[in-house]
């Protein structure tokens, strides 16, 4: 707050030049008062509500009551890094006018409500205004439609245009080039600026030219580049931005500092740069971050546009990684919320990149190593695989080696989740993951190849689980019994205790495959283990009201085929 009490001094001798003497005098009695060793109280007191206090009687009094009390306005508040300052000055601006009620006086601040502010203001003595219940669009409307008067006014090329063709912009122009705005006054004045601006050698357009270009949202990546490069410098600014671009729904500040476990300032001072792009709540924990226009995402999501800001596909499968890690934490009121959402960007992931899918995830192994104390990289990708295997069918012109790859996979990161050492794979094993299914068809072919690998690594996680978690071998297994290795399409739902699937669901589903594969060799007395078809079929199945738990005919089934 260095400076602060200066700079009111200043605007109040504008306003009331009555005061500057007083002011001078404060100056001259103590040399120092502008130190920063001074307190801001003392400086506050000295330059600002003494010298006020002072001039108001008489007829500069009657006449300030007959008009309305003077109105000093702070605006952005919370952008001042000096916590202790804000607190300082709040404490003491209160003390002041509890003192001297009647006053003639009266302070307008506009500000994000961080904790330190809305810990203070919360006060009987405050009026509190939330703007975020407030719509602006007929402000910004009232606002483009005079700047652009304005504009004609002073452009003789607009005023030529308007004597020769009537009104511009036309209403339907206006109202849509409002309703682009997304609400940002800020986004409002850059888009007026930049059809307004003169013609220049690298731009001869005209306004009428710029007009149909703003109202597509086209030619703003310059304006994009300039603004997000004010907050580039900060730390996690590609995650917080990345994480805003891609999210499936959107989330409060606090959520996104949670997601992606920074601190809340940590977002905050990334945003506070962005505000004509970015719409930043009032409060940390209440409202949404969201883009205010879709072009921005477009830019963010196209390399050959966005450059060093791209937000590549591929992150949704880092925001799925984190959802994930998410679910498990005690007490999450949002866990149905998390799994839903590490599927969707799961999905999200496949569509982007399901032609090199196979890179990208051993790309994203390389980059995220396992480590002790959080959920192990083997668990989410063992259920990234049987998320995308179980539940969601493939592109239909997706490689078959992928499919294989896929199951493989699943196979590999279980016997390697169950093997690491982490208690945290105990709660995966048992904790539901996802809870309804839907998807169509996927058809991989099973080799004698892909038996023995599946076979291999399903012992080793049967060993680990046997070892550690010996209480969840107790649940039936298919394969066990025989009964269920006979069947030609096993019900995937008879795996699960519930409508819902679990780690130790994995385990359950791929062993049936292997018991199953070999049951079908040995029924079709081929000793040379020909390739079998494995066809995971699956039937559209939502949640809703007075929907059983247990579904045992609609959901995925799995059978093998065999053709000579």
């Amino acid at each position: 707050m260095n400076g602060f009490a200066a700079t009111l001094a200043s605007q109040l001798t504008s306003a009331l030049p009555a005061t500057a003497p007083l002011i001078e005098a404060a100056l001259k009695a103590d040399p120092g008062l502008l130190n920063n060793c001074v307190s801001l109280t003392r400086q506050l007191e000295r330059l600002v509500y003494e010298p006020f206090q002072a001039v108001m009687k008489g007829d500069l009094l009657e006449e300030t009551i007959r008009k309305g009390p003077l109105v000093i306005v702070i605006d952005g508040l919370d952008e001042c890094e000096d916590k202790q300052g804000v607190e300082e000055f709040i404490d003491h601006l209160l003390d002041f006018f509890q003192e001297h009620p009647r006053i003639p006086l009266r302070i307008f601040i506009a500000s994000r409500v961080e904790q330190h502010i809305r810990e203070r203001l919360e006060d009987d003595r405050v009026q509190l205004c939330n703007l975020d219940s407030h719509s602006p669009y007929d402000d910004i409307k009232k606002f483009l439609q005079v700047s652009f008067c304005t504009a004609a006014k002073r452009d003789r090329v607009i005023r030529a245009y308007i004597q020769e063709y009537g009104e511009w912009p036309i209403k339907p122009d206006m109202d849509m080039l409002t309703e682009q705005t997304g609400g940002s006054f800020l986004l409002a004045s850059t888009i007026f600026k930049s059809t307004v601006q003169p013609a220049t050698a690298e731009d001869p357009t005209t306004p009428m030219d710029r007009l149909p270009l703003a109202l597509r949202m086209n030619g703003l990546d310059n304006l994009y580049a300039h603004t997000l490069v004010r907050s580039q410098h900060l730390p996690y600014f590609h995650e917080i931005i990345s994480t805003i671009a891609l999210l499936d729904s959107p989330l409060p500040i606090v959520g996104i500092a949670d997601l992606l476990g920074i601190k809340i300032f940590e977002v905050v001072r990334v945003l506070l740069n962005l505000q004509a792009l970015i719409y930043v709540p009032g409060t940390d924990d209440k409202g949404d971050v969201i883009l205010f226009h879709k072009s921005l995402s477009d830019f963010l999501t196209t390399q050959s546009r966005s450059g060093c800001f791209y937000v590549p596909p591929s992150f949704h499968l880092h925001l799925a990684y984190l959802y994930f890690s998410n679910l498990f934490n005690d007490g999450d009121p949002q866990k149905h919320c998390r799994g839903s959402r590490f599927r969707s960007h799961a999905i999200s992931f496949l569509d982007a990149h399901f032609r090199d899918f196979v890179d990208q995830i051993e790309r994203f192994k390389v980059c995220h190593p396992p480590q002790r104390g959080k959920l192990p990289l083997h668990a989410f990708l063992c259920s990234v695989m049987s998320c995308l295997l179980f539940f969601d069918e493939f592109p239909p012109n997706t490689d078959r080696a992928v499919l294989v790859y896929v199951i493989t996979e699943c196979t590999k990161q279980l016997a390697l989740a169950v093997e690491f050492p982490d208690p945290c794979v105990g709660l995966w094993l048992q904790h539901p993951i996802l809870s309804y299914f839907i998807g169509n068809r996927s058809t991989i072919q099973f080799t004698k190849d892909t038996y023995e690998v599946l076979q291999r690594d399903l012992r080793r996680a049967f060993t680990a689980i046997h070892t550690k978690y010996p209480q969840l071998l107790n649940l039936s297994r298919l394969s066990s019994a025989g009964k269920n290795v006979d069947h030609e399409v096993i019900p995937v739902p008879q795996l699960l205790q519930k409508f819902e699937w679990r780690g130790i669901d994995t385990l359950r589903v791929l062993e049936w495959m292997v018991d199953r594969a070999r049951h079908k060799w040995e029924m079709l007395k081929i000793s040379s283990g020909p390739a079998l078809e494995l066809e995971i079929l699956h039937c559209k199945v939502y949640p809703g009201e007075g929907l059983p738990w247990v579904v045992e005919d609609l959901l995925p089934r799995v059978r093998f085929n065999y053709y000579e």
